[in-house]
């Protein structure tokens, strides 16, 4: 397997991304991840929205870890990645990160799984998505 592709998402902070005091809140990185993973999974050549459409399925977060290493403020431009460290057959695990400029401020391990919009039981990554994530 060649060496997984990282997606970069810019994102700017914004008031109500942060508290009283201009810093980030701690649940608006989930929001940057999320943004970041519907993206990132637009190059793939599918939106969610598509998937549910075509295939009947949607991508749910099972777990996930996260370490808080550095603040982010108010008005702050940051990068925030994705990409696939493992996929199997109805899950695929999506490391993330927020940085600003060079510097990490959050690190995010994501497992997701792929469920079925019917039953939302685990069902199998499409074969156009699992293909290109273990390339």
């Amino acid at each position: 397997m060649s060496k997984p592709k990282i997606f970069s998402l810019p994102v700017r902070v914004y008031f109500q991304d942060t508290d009283a005091g201009g810093v980030v809140y701690h649940a608006s990185y989930l929001n940057f991840m999320e943004r970041a993973r519907t993206e990132w999974l637009r190059t793939y050549g599918y939106s969610n929205a598509g998937l549910m459409k075509e295939f009947g399925v949607v991508f749910v977060v099972r777990s996930l870890k996260l370490d808080y290493l550095k603040p982010a403020q108010l008005d702050d431009l940051l990068d925030v990645t994705a990409q696939v460290k493992e996929a199997g057959r109805s899950r695929v695990s999506v490391l993330q990160t927020v940085r600003r400029g060079h510097e990490v401020l959050t690190e995010a391990e994501v497992h997701l799984v792929c469920v079925s919009l019917e039953s939302f039981k685990p069902v199998s990554v499409p074969e156009v998505l699992s293909e290109q994530w273990k390339k």
